[in-house]
């Protein structure tokens, strides 16, 4: 399952978002406003830095490297 750690407020955290929405793509939305969800973001990333995605074994920053690497995945399920 895809995990996006977002912040509401933030211009690229939506970027990704409508992204995911539009191509409906499943995917749980950690909000890092909730300090426990920040914790977990930085013990993973290493960073508070959003949008932050993890799929299995992947994990990035970054809502372009985040919306290529979702188109990528979309294309090989085709």
């Amino acid at each position: 399952m895809i995990i996006l750690y977002t912040l509401p407020q933030c211009p690229f955290c939506k970027k990704v978002l409508f992204f995911m929405e539009d191509n409906k793509i499943e995917f749980t939305n950690k909000n890092i406003e909730d300090e426990k969800t920040k914790e977990e973001l930085i013990s993973l990333g290493g960073k508070g830095q959003v949008p932050y995605l993890v799929d299995g074994e992947i994990s990035m920053y970054e809502s372009d490297a985040i919306i290529d690497y979702l188109q990528q995945k979309l294309q090989s399920t085709e």
